[in-house]
């Protein structure tokens, strides 16, 4: 079965709507055993529509269109499908009733253009909308079948989950349930993982696995088919410890976790504090870390030290480390990170110090940046890094660097 969707909205594709019903949309689904094959987004306009409808028509067998039941001229979902499902849009009493019925308990006037909402088509399953005006429907047309919708999330997932999921369920033999895992990896390369796991990806068929490559890390989603959660979970649950077995290495967790959670929750572990040294990153690995429930008891916090004179004064980097290396160096990293850890009484200390640009500094080009790391009473690390992009953009690489660097450590 080929599940599609299309959204209708010029809003959508000017980018002042997310659209956040596709998301919704596929997660309900694919828990079924409806995995979503396609995905559109069309504007206000008649013939785009109706050729987005057409083609939708000759490849799948089931439709869900968001958006475009309104009462302004530009809500055209039902008129540019009229012609293609060759049906007549007929009033529905029930929905025009409550349309009416809106507008009278708030003592508002009606204009005429509201009945248009009330629209459906003549051999549709209306569903009545509680949480708004325009109704939903179930037309099933040449086989396929078509669900209208209401673009406003809330009134979607509604009528979703009371009418369209249930006549699903009436309708198909939902035997297959998908299952999906997201497992995070960091200070490995999309290329890497993807060699290292290479045989797996070339003989995959359930579960299927596909590397996916954020900022600064990498993604790796596993799907799996079963005829119950539980099929579907041990599949997943065996691949997964094929692939730890080869990367687990650089694994720090799954779905929604993010790299700061990881290492706030293993500080909380072992019952160890963090601080940082920060210049060029302003102070946005701390930010990062407070901005998550429990940082109190792990952060200590941020010497921010932009110049080379607060640099003396806040991390009391001396003053011939300065002239002689300057600081953008290894060794101001180094000492950045060792008095850090002493100033504010850390189990850990992390420095930055660099060139996020867009011009050099100190002779060192854009992208330039040095990391220093102190944990107890180890060797102080300093690593040296180079990267691309934007002022913005080098200065979140670092940061997530070093969150990198303190997990890889703190494994050890």
């Amino acid at each position: 079965m080929k599940t599609e969707m299309i959204a209708v909205g010029t809003e959508l594709l000017l980018g002042q709507i997310v659209n956040t019903n596709a998301q919704w949309l596929s997660k309900r689904l694919a828990a079924i055993g409806m995995p979503m094959y396609h995905q559109s987004v069309v504007g206000d306009n008649f013939d785009r529509v109706y050729k987005t409808f057409e083609q939708a028509h000759e490849r799948s067998d089931v439709i869900i269109v968001t958006g475009g039941l309104g009462p302004t001229e530009d809500d055209m979902t039902r008129e540019a499908a009229a012609p293609l499902f060759k049906q007549k849009l007929i009033e529905h009493g029930p929905s025009l009733e409550k349309i009416s019925s809106y507008y009278e308990l708030n003592n508002q006037k009606m204009t005429p253009n509201n009945r248009k909402q009330a629209h459906v088509f003549e051999q549709a399953e209306v569903l009545l909308n509680e949480e708004g005006m325009a109704p939903g429907q179930i037309v099933t047309v040449d086989g396929r079948i078509w669900v209208f919708l209401p673009g406003v999330p809330g009134e979607m997932k509604t009528l979703m989950n009371e009418h369209v999921l249930p006549y699903f369920s009436r309708t198909f033999q939902l035997k297959s349930e998908i299952m999906s895992e997201m497992m995070r990896f960091i200070g490995i390369g999309e290329s890497t993982l993807e060699d290292e796991l290479q045989d797996l990806i070339q003989t995959q068929t359930n579960p299927t696995i596909a590397p996916l490559a954020s900022e600064g890390e990498v993604g790796l989603r596993i799907t799996a088919t079963g005829d119950t959660n539980e099929e579907a979970k041990q599949l997943i649950v065996n691949m997964k410890e094929e692939i730890l077995s080869r990367v687990g290495s650089y694994y720090y967790g799954s779905d929604d976790i993010t790299i700061e959670e990881k290492v706030r929750d293993m500080l909380k572990e072992k019952q160890w504090t963090v601080a940082s040294a920060e210049s060029l990153t302003g102070g946005l690995f701390a930010e990062r870390m407070i901005a998550l429930p429990g940082a109190s008891s792990v952060c200590q916090g941020s010497l921010v030290a932009y110049t080379p004179f607060m640099k003396e004064i806040l991390v009391e980097v001396p003053k011939f480390i300065i002239k002689e290396f300057g600081t953008i160096s290894y060794e101001c990293a180094e000492v950045m990170a060792l008095n850090t850890q002493s100033l504010l009484h850390a189990d850990i200390a992390v420095s930055f110090t660099g060139v996020a640009g867009p011009d050099s500094s100190e002779g060192k080009e854009p992208g330039t940046v040095f990391i220093g790391l102190q944990i107890g009473e180890r060797k102080p690390v300093v690593r040296e890094f180079h990267f691309n992009g934007s002022r913005e953009k080098v200065r979140q690489r670092a940061v997530k660097k070093g969150y990198e660097l303190i997990f890889h450590s703190l494994k050890k």
